[in-house]
């Protein structure tokens, strides 16, 4: 039992019952960090707790969020008070409240002065522990938490008590006694009658002892706390001792003495010895670092200032020996501060230039691989036109081939744009309701033809006591079990591929689940395990050539995870297989959201549609327009963005397929130009999306639906096809 944890989310509770709302789509990375310390408190994996809040910290810290970092600092506290590390807890609480006090008074603020208290009255400072109680009341009496200030009544009474001021403590202790019975004063209506009791003992009145501490230990019972109720035993036994009971004091000693080994027990298993030490010392590194950047920056600051300091000097002299030729100190004065802005000049173009430099990199490849999209679109659609019309056997091989290199250049320009929008962090984790078990089956189901090419068995062990529904990011946690399976089947051979998910840890608001994938495959050798998560890096020349692919996936997942809070891990000897898994926490959904399949389309409705297509690319036109028009629909094709809204406006089209990109005014603007007069058509837009597009920023001028090019055949219909049932 964690009795001082149940407390502290009861309290808690009381404290943060006004805080903001939380947005819709998820939240903040503070926030999120310490739900998820919290969740694992619950669990107890400390482990796991005070890693979390360290997140939140560093998080807080790279944002320059007071507010997040004051929240953090007094997380990490909390947790550091439970594990009963209270000169740590004491040096965070500090840390938290120097934030605290630069802004508007809170109930955390008071909180983590009450916190300090209880800690300075653990290590037997009463004086400092009535200091901070008194504090912690002030603000929680400015701020109208009358709970609150009930709770440090008693501390303040206990904090009389153990100064032996009994008539101060008292009538405090008196004032709690007389509440009546109720579930949220069970506990400290116990703590004020074992107080007056042990009062009692001192005084050598050991019945009205012994009444006020069975009073206690009947309250103890309703409100189960075991650190109380050991201290209880203890002075019961006391009092029997002086009523000369020997039995019973005996007895509730053993008592006493078995209740507190329990806890013990119970506290060494909270957190390892080494587990501890390990974090305080990636802690205390983390301060050198500071230490040493802060070094840094004050040695810069001291050149600058001796620099300054000579300059200042020379002046001096030169003031000093030449006080008649005034006239010559102030060009001399004059040439100085234009040389002093000439270098502050060539500062600010040297930091623009690393600026430059930085994104250079990025906008590079994102252009590189958004121009490739066009021709791409053009050599996937005519392979895939050609296919439909029934080529001959000796052309099917050529054909085949083509679309198989197609495919493989897109899935690298893919890779290529996805490892360039992680690293410009221009990539959010997504929370919203999804079904686990689908999604895996779906990725089954679509890796079931690349795992019979190799004669493979395909497997998937889901513990049933998962959850179907969670809060999470769907499409991140696809990307990454694709490009495991992937390389898992690619580099097996008449073997087997499983993937395990298993329940560490579940309640009724989170779930953490252990993934793995398993195969039989060729290994990877020791030496390589590290190098395999770089970009471009498939072990070796020799495997790259045998069996292709562009070294990206293990790269993208392995930051996919990093962002979704997880660690990844490998184990692999060569010629057995390879394993690899990651940890996740999610929460659990209340809403169950069904998942379309993408497969389920019927494209009868097609027929004799009416479409509009703009598209300046003149083979891109040929292409879409023949790929429209296999489905029975009718296609008007219109070069610019000008002619489109004319005739939008003059005719009446079933659907619009608009390019984004557009000579004169571009795809969106005569999007949002056509929605002032016409709401209903559908339009969709025709993209290949770069680093600065995305989804929702197109729709948001009218569009209806997204299709990326280079396009995929099955794709593009069932876009078209469940845009067009929608009018209907």
């Amino acid at each position: 039992m964690r009795s001082f944890l149940v407390f502290f989310i009861f309290f808690n509770s009381i404290l943060f019952a006004q805080k903001q709302k939380k947005d819709a789509k998820g939240v903040d990375s503070v926030s999120y960090y310490i739900e998820l310390s919290n969740f694992n408190i619950k669990t107890n994996n400390y482990k796991f707790s005070l890693a979390f809040s360290q997140k939140a910290i560093d998080y807080a810290e790279s944002t320059k969020n007071i507010k997040a970092q004051a929240y953090a600092h007094y997380t990490l506290g909390a947790i550091y008070f439970e594990l009963k590390k209270y000169d740590d807890a004491i040096e965070t609480y500090y840390k938290s409240v120097a934030l605290y006090n630069t802004l508007t008074p809170s109930s955390e603020q008071a909180f983590c002065y009450y916190q300090l208290g209880l800690c300075f009255m653990e290590k037997d400072d009463y004086s400092l522990a009535e200091n901070y109680f008194n504090k912690a009341k002030i603000i929680y009496t400015s701020i109208k938490i009358p709970d609150a200030i009930e709770l440090l009544n008693l501390q303040k009474g206990i904090v009389y008590k153990a100064k032996g001021q009994y008539k101060s403590a008292i009538p405090i202790f008196d004032q709690i006694i007389a509440k009546p019975d109720a579930q949220d004063v069970f506990r400290t209506k116990a703590e004020a009658l074992y107080q007056i009791g042990n009062i009692e003992i001192d005084n050598n009145r050991g019945n009205l002892a012994l009444n006020y501490l069975n009073r206690a230990y009947t309250l103890n019972a309703k409100n189960k706390n075991i650190d109380q109720k050991a201290k209880i035993l203890l002075s019961l036994s006391r009092v029997y001792e002086k009523l000369l009971d020997i039995n019973k004091a005996h007895s509730f000693l053993k008592q006493h003495i078995q209740l507190k080994d329990s806890i013990a027990h119970l506290n060494t298993e909270k957190l390892g010895s080494e587990d501890y030490v390990q974090f305080k010392e990636s802690e205390r590194l983390k301060t050198i670092e500071l230490m040493d950047k802060e070094n840094k920056e004050q040695q810069k600051a001291n050149k600058v200032a001796k620099l300054i300091s000579i300059l200042a000097i020379a002046l001096i002299s030169i003031l000093s020996l030449l006080s008649l030729s005034l006239y010559k100190n102030n060009i001399i004065r004059n040439q100085s501060n234009l040389l002093l802005k000439e270098k502050n000049n060539e500062l600010l173009l040297a930091k623009e230039k690393a600026e430059k430099a930085s994104k250079a990199r990025s906008e590079f490849l994102s252009t590189v691989s958004h121009e490739l999209r066009t021709p791409l679109n053009a050599i996937n659609g005519i392979t895939h036109l050609l296919l439909e019309e029934n080529p001959r056997e000796s052309q099917m091989n050529y054909l085949t081939s083509l679309k198989f290199s197609g495919n493989y250049l897109l899935t690298f320009i893919n890779e290529i744009l996805e490892i360039n929008r992680i690293e410009s962090s221009a990539i959010e984790v997504e929370t919203i309701s999804f079904n686990l078990k689908l999604l895996l089956v779906n990725i089954q189901h679509s890796l079931k033809e690349l795992a019979s090419i190799n004669n493979n068995a395909f497997t998937i062990e889901i513990d049933p006591a998962i959850p179907d529904f969670l809060l999470g990011d769907p499409t991140k946690l696809s990307q990454i079990f694709l490009n495991l399976i992937n390389n898992a089947l690619k580099f097996t051979k008449n073997g087997e591929v499983k993937v395990i998910l298993q329940a560490n840890e579940i309640n009724e608001e989170f779930t953490s689940i252990h993934f793995k994938v398993l195969d039989t495959g060729i290994g990877i050798p020791e030496e390589k395990i590290d190098a395999v998560f770089d970009s471009f890096s498939q072990g070796s020349i020799e495997i790259n050539r045998k069996y292709g692919g562009t070294g990206l996936g293990l790269t993208i997942v392995k930051k996919l995870i990093d962002i979704l809070g997880g660690k990844i891990k490998l184990e692999s000897k060569v010629g057995k297989g390879s394993s690899f898994s990651f940890d996740l926490s999610f929460k659990i959904a209340e809403e169950k959201m069904v998942l379309e399949n993408p497969t389920d389309f019927d494209d009868s409705i097609l027929n004799e549609k009416k479409v509009l297509l703009i598209e300046d690319n003149k083979i891109n036109q040929m292409i879409t327009k023949k790929m429209v028009e296999n489905k029975g629909m009718v296609c008007e094709v219109i070069d610019n963005g000008e002619d489109a809204i004319e005739a939008v406006k003059n005719n009446t089209y079933d659907l619009v397929l608009m390019d984004v990109h557009l000579p004169g005014i571009n795809g969106t603007i005569a999007t949002q130009t056509i929605r002032t007069f016409d709401k209903k058509t559908k339009i969709i837009a025709l993209t290949a999306i770069s680093l600065n597009e995305n989804r929702e920023m197109l729709l948001s001028y009218g569009m209806n639906d997204v299709i990326t090019k280079p396009f995929d055949p099955m794709e593009f219909y069932r876009i078209i096809t469940k845009n067009l049932s929608k009018n209907t």
